[in-house]
């Protein structure tokens, strides 16, 4: 936590979320849904992969950028 010199008080940073994070988290959200949804449908090629894409790639850049 960043503290203030003046006065002392200790000033907690907060998460800012763009337009950009939000775009991310819900391709993240549409893509581990279609995944878990073609898992459940018996696909074996391509729900994993979407899986992967989901967690692995778009979460991560969700809350990074």
């Amino acid at each position: 936590m960043a503290k203030n010199r003046k006065n002392g008080k200790q000033k907690e940073a907060a998460l800012q979320f763009s337009r950009v994070n939000l775009i991310l988290a819900a391709a993240a959200f549409a893509t581990i849904s279609l995944g878990y949804f073609l898992l459940a449908n018996g696909s074996i090629n391509a729900a994993p992969l979407l899986l992967v894409l989901g967690y692995v790639v778009l979460v991560p850049l969700a809350i990074i950028l």
